[in-house]
């Protein structure tokens, strides 16, 4: 069987690169090699969340692995059947839980079996989705294409610490719908979740307060963890339409005032918000994947972005689908259909 050779210089240069090669060489059956891998980031080679992403695929298909050491900048992986069953994984830093259950989810709807997947590490970090991202926008949207899916945030981690934990249950899929969101609907309902622990409350409440006084009314939700789950602070506001749920999250640190945190999150919110779009420049690549894997859907997002373009050649690289851009001066639609289809 042939190879795919991919450069991890690509684009942007990152992570998305080697996960989306994994999650589909496990799907396909088809092996790969990898070199430069986040030849773009400033550490590059593999940190300890790709890594654990690639020790995690490769034990839900039992593949030969060539490469898997911290730092390495080239990896070959060989896959085997992809096998149900109970995992569980421990990034052993503040690495990102979400980002290994996204590389090793899609590879599970077409086991053998049901599947749970635990993973342990950061839950909440910067450059990557929160896990109430994956909760509220990403599982609604990926349950709606037929896959079955709970994913529950156990315990919070916060970098540097870490020590947070996710629990993913899913199943193989039985029949695939295609998903289509070009279309949001009327704002329902705006929200901010302030979450603290081993900070104090009144951070949370300040953080709140500000993004209220930019955005319009929040129902808020004060989060307040033990202290031993911490030091951490996180500020989520949410976006509520019928057809979909965004989710804008920024990570306070030491030394950044309250305000500042609130203001960089509302910020986001408000440009999505006045944008019309109904996806979001992350979510949007996050659904890319699994929509190929449906076989042809589409949505309007506010940015074609090098990230995007990049998961979309990794895509067709390993499955027989074209994705096709239609830009305007504000949003760009975003559809993919099968080869011959």
């Amino acid at each position: 069987m042939d190879w795919i050779e991919l450069d991890g210089s690509r684009g942007e240069g990152g992570g998305q690169i080697l996960r989306t090669a994994l999650s589909l060489s496990m799907i396909t059956g088809i092996p790969f090699v990898i070199e430069r891998i986040r030849a773009g980031r400033r550490k590059p080679g593999l940190l300890r969340q790709h890594l654990t992403a690639v020790q995690a695929a490769a034990a839900v298909c039992g593949a030969e692995v060539d490469g898997a050491t911290t730092g390495s900048q080239g990896l070959c992986f060989k896959p085997g059947p992809v096998r149900g069953g109970d995992y569980r994984h421990a990034i052993g830093s503040a690495g990102s839980c979400t980002l290994v259950l996204q590389t090793v989810l899609p590879a599970l709807w077409f086991a053998d079996g049901p599947s749970t997947l635990r993973i342990s590490g950061g839950t909440h970090n910067p450059a990557a989705p929160p896990a109430d991202f994956l909760i509220r926008s990403w599982q609604p949207l990926i349950r709606r294409m037929g896959v079955t899916l709970d994913i529950r945030l156990l315990r919070h981690g916060f970098y540097p610490a870490g020590g947070g934990e996710m629990l993913a249950s899913t199943a193989p899929v039985a029949s695939w719908r295609s998903l289509h969101l070009n279309t949001r609907g009327d704002l329902r309902r705006q929200g901010a979740i302030g979450v603290v622990a081993g900070v104090p409350a009144e951070v949370a409440r300040r953080e709140m307060q500000r993004a209220a006084s930019q955005l319009g009314v929040l129902d808020e939700e004060l989060r307040v963890l033990p202290s031993n789950e911490g030091p951490g602070n996180v500020l989520l506001v949410v976006l509520d339409y019928p057809e979909v749920t965004e989710v804008f999250s920024v990570r306070g640190e030491r030394g950044v005032p309250a305000e500042r945190v609130a203001d960089s999150a509302a910020r986001a919110a408000r440009l999505f918000r006045d944008s019309g779009a109904p996806i979001g420049e992350y979510l949007s690549d996050q659904l890319l994947l699994p929509m190929a894997l449906s076989g042809q859907g589409s949505f309007t997002t506010q940015v074609l972005s090098s990230h995007l373009r990049t998961n979309c050649q990794v895509i067709e690289a390993f499955l027989p689908v074209r994705f096709a851009f239609e830009e305007t001066d504000t949003r760009v639609r975003v559809s993919v259909a099968q080869e011959n289809g």
